[in-house]
This record gives C-alpha cells, sequence and structure tokens, in this order.
C-alpha cells in the first residue's frame, strides 16, 4: 500500500507497519487516507484474528506532518478534514472484535499517541520517548489522544503530558499504564502475542477487548446486556465446547488422582 503506510495480510495475522521513516512516520494527508484504508481492511478481513502495528525507522510516529501541512498552504478545515478521516481508522481499530498489539521504538509525539493507544496492548522498546508537542505549535490534540491517553494514564498525567511538557522514557511509560511491557525486541514480542491471539481463543480475546473498549461510551445497563448476548454467542462456538471439555476432562482428572 501506497503513501507511508504497508498492509500485509498472512492468514490470522494483519500488520499494519508505519513506512515514513524520513520524516519520522509523521502522517501527511495522504499517509493519513492510507492508515485509514489499512485498519478498515484489516478489520474487515474474515481470516484476520489478530492485528499488529508498527513502524520502519527509529521512530514510532512524530504525529501530523505539520511542516508539510503548512508548506502547502493547507487551511483549517482541510486539517479537520484529515483529521476525521484518520479518525475512521482508529474507531475501526477500537470498535472492532479483533485485538491489536503495537509495538514502538523511539519517538511517540502528537498524534502518534493516538495511534500507539488504539492498540490493545503495547511493546515498547528501551528507546522508546513521549511528548505531547501540540502545544510547541500552537496546535491541540487529536487521533483520540484527549480520551485515550487520560483513560491510560489518568487525566492529571495526561495533562502534565500534554501542558506541562512532561515527557516519559519506557520504563516512566510502563509505570505509568501507557505500555504493557518494555521489550529490547518489541516487533518480534508484538508478533508472539498476536500469534498466541490467534491460535488460542482468539474470538473470546477479540470480544472481550470490543467489551473493555465499549464499556466508557455506554450505561452500565447496555454493557451488562452485551456481556450477556456476547458469553452466550460463545458458548455455543466449537471453540468454547473444545476448550471446556479440555477444562472438564482435567479436572475430572485431578479429582481423580485424590
Amino acid at each position: 500500500m501506497p503513501d507511508g503506510i504497508r498492509l500485509d495480510i498472512d492468514g490470522p495475522l494483519a500488520r499494519i507497519t508505519l513506512d515514513r521513516p524520513a520524516r519520522l512516520n509523521a502522517l501527511d494527508f495522504a499517509m493519513g487516507g492510507a492508515y485509514r484504508d489499512a485498519c478498515v481492511t484489516a478489520t474487515s478481513t474474515p481470516s484476520v484474528a489478530a492485528i499488529i502495528l508498527c513502524a520502519e525507522g527509529p521512530a514510532f510516529c512524530a504525529g501530523g506532518d505539520v511542516l508539510a501541512m503548512a508548506s502547502s498552504g493547507a487551511t483549517g478545515a482541510e486539517v479537520t478534514a484529515a483529521a476525521h478521516v484518520i479518525h475512521e481508522g482508529i474507531r475501526a481499530l477500537t470498535s472492532s472484535a479483533i485485538p491489536v498489539v503495537a509495538a514502538a521504538r523511539g519517538a511517540v509525539a502528537g498524534g502518534g499517541i493516538g495511534l500507539l493507544l488504539a492498540a490493545d496492548a503495547v511493546v515498547a522498546s528501551p528507546t522508546l520517548r513521549v511528548a505531547g508537542r501540540y502545544v510547541d505549535v500552537g496546535l491541540t490534540p487529536d487521533l483520540g489522544v484527549s480520551t485515550l491517553l487520560a483513560r491510560a494514564v489518568g487525566e492529571r498525567r495526561a495533562l502534565a503530558i500534554l501542558t506541562l511538557g512532561r515527557e516519559l522514557d519506557a520504563e516512566t511509560a510502563l509505570a505509568w499504564g501507557m505500555v504493557d511491557e518494555v521489550n529490547v525486541e518489541p516487533e518480534a514480542r508484538a508478533e508472539g502475542i498476536a500469534r498466541s491471539w490467534a491460535e488460542g481463543a482468539s474470538a473470546a480475546f477479540g470480544h472481550a477487548k470490543r467489551l473493555v473498549r465499549a464499556s466508557s461510551q455506554r450505561s452500565f445497563a447496555e454493557s451488562l446486556d452485551d456481556e450477556a448476548a456476547t458469553i452466550g454467542a460463545a458458548f455455543d462456538t466449537d471453540e468454547a465446547r473444545r476448550r471446556i471439555g479440555a477444562f472438564a476432562a482435567a479436572s475430572a482428572a485431578r479429582e481423580a488422582g485424590r
């Protein structure tokens, strides 16, 4: 796929790669459209059971390419439209019943934070550095950052990143709950996680993710109804019946051995 995004689908795994390393994978208008298309395709392909989000080069994503936008004479209306396009991709990832794992190295700034936190699990390199950067250029959060960052680290810490210029290294990002692991080989570890999802009870992983993601957008009663319907549907699947049978057999064997 052109314009700074690659999408590779190999059986149950889809890999979305930010591929504009010369610009620290900063998103211009074309790359934003390609990102949206990749996310929509990955989440709508029936064979895909897990998605990996990664990046080429030493940085994950430096946010939006404001220099390219400014030099092209872009208007605020065009920037708003471009943000809506990228938001479609983020919504495709966060609302789908397919789990997403991200591998991140180096700089994660501005909107790159939103791309990272749209993943359900994040493996970071020790080189990770997180910064808001919006106020440095007089701009405001986009790509879900104002919501996803506050959910991940809490409102006060999100404000420290976005308004006080607080920068996080990998270990601080881990301690604050922004990433799940720090690993010297984040891409390999992320692929291992994705394969474990795909080879395990992939539908159960995906719906657990979907239920958690949706919970903040609706009432508790609505979440309860969705949980009840989802667990009932899961109970009737071949995967659940096989795993319940194996669990029952193991339990019986333990009882017999007492």
